[in-house]
């Protein structure tokens, strides 16, 4: 990279510039350079701002940087971040390191800040009951998690409880027990109210035996799911739920545990239950469950207050402790993107979310998205190729949209509804299925291919469309001679039958007059076409090297625009407007070029296989293909030369037209009137013989 290092602040403070991707853009390598941000023109900075949640960045470090606490992390926030700790810390190369531990010694206690720091650490460790010089992030969240649980049981002996817990120290057990079977008893319970209704729809309502008899072939202990389907009990209009017997297997222990807990101390010795009394039991667990909830909504909303006035007195340690940890690595992703364009193993910006395998490819440059229409409008300016995903984790239980950048290879095989994984960050996967693709070039080379791919897209679709229509087709003519077979045994008059060939023939006829110019039309193009393919035949008999000049041209003709237009877009793709739709604010280009493109997608490299494969297709050999393609233009060359009658033969059985000017000279004699000898006695032009005088 070209280092620019002339570029010196008015407090003397050397800046060092590097170009990445493209972009000169300001190092931020020291603690002094750190230190200087204050100095540091905005309009050289890349972001401007960024928000503090949905990045790959501990959210809490953000938090207490927004000071405004609007979401957002601005400029002015970094700088006032960055001064704070020039009177906190004596060294602030510390800072590039990334520990999350400090040792007292690196703090100023001459200072307010620091002095506040030191006296805060002191504290927490005294209450810790540890003795030592240094203070880490884990004894700060130890120290919380502690006084956090200590407010807890002060509330709790403020608020003694005033509901006694329906079934003791078990009630927790019970409230479980309940309700993993509620829904179930439910059902019951109206099963027997449809028997009552009506007792003929007894059997329908209970287990039916020959959804038993589908499975009973099988071993039925893999067969629980099913079994747990069918009723808890046999429905009867008695409406009694059976407390001993007549359970389903499938939900005998859950039963069990609900009896144990529950019923056998509600109801105990009874052997069965009526709806009232279950609806007796619901309302005790109910009244339980809420009273638990707003207990612990109140203890909550009390607990957090304190701790967040407790907190602010420790939070210039977490503060210290935090920013030691992340701010060199958020400067390399706000100042500069550093984290982004470096491409070692493990490094990676803020907001890249993970890693999408998708068609051979894994593609690094994956970006969460919250708003997916907005992304959508802003995203498509970026001039990359774009494939936006739903991702569904089973295991987290939990959804997201992601966009991916994919920078090389080829899209052949890519389209909308096309499965994948998404790892993320922790290296968790993800189903993710493509739900919308922006179309933009890859590379020059996938360019090049293009419209040779789409012409034969389209013509695949054509052929399949026409081959549906004739099928199509061919099935109603077959149908309507059917109708026309029955029509004509059922029509026996032979005017009706006369009409319709008198209709049929003046349907085919029409107007010549009314098409005589459409087809002067038609025969001016065609004489136009005929006069390009004669100058191309001749340009092409000419040498024998203009026929390869010729195919090179076509080839330039269809892929040149292609190609142009590729590398005009590959030109100027940006990663800034990805960002942009999720709030970022990009003060400069943040280019991705063909070069970079290629180490943000990798592709698969297969090794080369000695072995022979027994069911692979047949290839032809080379020499057979060099051949076919030479008789193939071979082909179209006479095919050019014999329509333009360039061919050597035609052009000696044509015969030289007439010039010009015999044509002139010979007109006149071919008119002229033969003259009379002299001397006949004849006058000319008489007719009645004048003779007879």
């Amino acid at each position: 990279m070209a280092k620019i290092t002339n570029l010196i602040s008015n407090s003397g403070h050397e800046w060092k510039f590097s170009t990445v991707g493209g972009v000169t853009r300001v190092n931020v390598e020291t603690g002094d350079d750190i230190a200087h941000l204050y100095e540091l023109d905005q309009k050289l900075w890349t972001v401007l701002s960024c928000p503090v949640k949905g990045l790959e960045f501990d959210e809490k470090t953000l938090m207490l940087m927004d000071s405004d606490k609007d979401g957002r992390i601005r400029v002015n926030e970094v700088i006032a971040a960055s001064q704070w700790l020039t009177h906190v810390l004596r060294d602030m190369n510390y800072l590039l390191e990334g520990k999350d531990t400090i040792d007292f010694s690196q703090v100023q206690g001459d200072t307010d800040e620091g002095k506040q720091v030191l006296e805060s650490a002191r504290l927490i460790l005294k209450q810790l009951g540890v003795e030592k010089e240094n203070i880490s992030l884990a004894d700060v969240a130890e120290y919380m998690a502690g006084y956090e649980e200590k407010c807890k049981a002060e509330y709790t002996a403020a608020n003694p409880d005033p509901l006694e817990p329906p079934y003791g120290d078990k009630s927790d057990d019970a409230e479980a027990a309940v309700n993993a079977l509620r829904s179930k008893i439910a059902d019951f319970f109206m099963r027997c109210k449809l028997v009552q209704f009506d007792e003929d729809a007894s059997g329908v309502l209970d287990v039916q035996v020959d959804k038993i008899a589908t499975i009973s072939a099988n071993n039925l202990s893999e067969s629980v799911d099913e079994i747990s389907a069918y009723p808890l009990a046999r429905p009867t209009k008695e409406a009694r739920l059976p407390l001993s017997e007549g359970i389903n297997p499938a939900w005998q222990a859950s039963f069990a545990t609900l009896k144990t807990l529950v019923f056998d101390v509600d109801f105990p010795g009874k052997e069965n239950l009526s709806e009232e009394e279950w609806n007796a039991v619901l309302s005790k667990v109910d009244a339980y469950t809420a009273w638990k909830a707003a207990g612990e909504t109140a203890m909550n909303e009390a607990v957090a207050e304190k701790l967040k006035i407790h907190s602010a007195a420790f939070e210039p340690v977490e503060k210290l402790l935090r920013l030691c940890r992340d701010f060199f690595r958020l400067l390399h992703n706000f100042v500069v993107f550093k984290d982004f364009y470096n491409r070692s193993i493990g490094n990676t910006a803020v907001f890249q979310a993970g890693q999408l395998y998708i068609d051979q490819r894994c593609c690094d440059l994956c970006v969460k998205v919250s708003d997916m229409p907005k992304h959508m409008a802003s995203a498509g300016k970026s001039g990359l190729y774009l494939l936006y995903c739903h991702c569904v984790s089973k295991v987290k239980g939990t959804e997201m949209d992601i966009v991916a950048a994919l920078t090389d290879g080829d899209v052949k095989d890519l389209h909308e509804g096309k499965n994948a994984v998404f790892y993320d960050r922790t290296g968790q996967d993800w189903d993710a299925t493509v739900i919308k693709i922006v179309d933009n070039p890859i590379s020059i080379r996938q360019a090049f291919w293009s419209p040779y791919r789409k012409f034969s897209n389209w013509i695949t679709e054509k052929i399949t469309k026409k081959a549906e229509e004739k099928e199509s087709k061919s099935f109603d003519d077959m149908t309507a001679k059917a109708d026309n077979a029955t029509e004509k045994i059922t029509v026996q008059k032979e005017g009706t039958v006369e009409e319709k060939k008198v209709d049929e023939k003046k349907a085919q006829m029409f107007d010549i007059a009314k098409f005589a110019g459409i087809f002067a039309a038609i025969g001016l193009a065609l004489g136009a076409i005929g006069a390009a393919l004669a100058t191309l035949g001749s340009f092409v008999t000419d040498k024998w090297y203009n026929i390869l000049i010729l195919v090179g041209a076509i080839v330039i003709l269809i892929s040149g625009p292609s190609m142009l237009l590729a590398w005009l877009k590959l030109r100027k793709r940006n990663l800034g407007p990805l960002l942009n739709a999720n709030g970022w604010a990009i003060n400069s280009m943040v280019k991705i070029n063909t070069t970079f493109g290629q180490s943000l997608t990798a592709r698969a490299k297969y090794p080369k296989v000695v072995g022979k494969d027994p069911f692979a297709d047949k290839k032809m050999a080379w020499w057979k293909k060099c051949l076919i393609w030479l008789i193939i233009l071979l082909v179209a060359a006479f095919a050019v030369l014999f329509f333009t009658h360039n061919l050597p033969w035609q052009k000696k059985d044509v015969a030289p037209a007439a010039t010009e000017t015999q044509v002139v000279e010979s007109a006149p004699a071919a008119q002229d009137a033969p003259t009379a000898p002299e001397g006949d006695g004849t006058v000319a032009g008489s007719e009645t013989g004048e003779d007879g005088e």
